[in-house]
């Protein structure tokens, strides 16, 4: 049987735990099989040691937002609006912005 594309990235975090390409990685893939709580885990661990441009907040804002979790999604938009405003993706920002004025 072949493993599949998650079993695949859990493997490669036994040996190197703290790969934030590897989590997001794995993060996407659980995204992709809608796996809401697992990507919720790992994006959080992702964002504890990487230096996001935005990207994963919005996926981990949107992950929050249909988990039900509406507070901890306005509050991740957020932190997406200040990581893309600080790397200077404005776009980024700005769709964060009207996302949350939605809310």
């Amino acid at each position: 049987m072949t493993a599949s594309r998650i079993d695949i990235f859990k493997q490669m975090l036994v040996s190197d735990p703290i790969n934030s390409s590897i989590l997001f990685g794995l993060a996407k893939e659980y995204e992709k099989t809608g796996q809401t709580q697992e990507m919720i885990e790992t994006l959080e661990r992702y964002l504890a040691i990487a230096d996001d441009e935005g990207n994963a907040f919005g996926m981990l804002a949107r992950a929050y937002e249909k988990a039900g979790q509406r507070d901890k999604a306005k509050e991740t938009f957020q932190r997406g609006i200040d990581a893309a405003s600080g790397h200077g993706h404005p776009s980024m920002a700005a769709e964060y912005r009207m996302t949350l004025e939605e809310f």
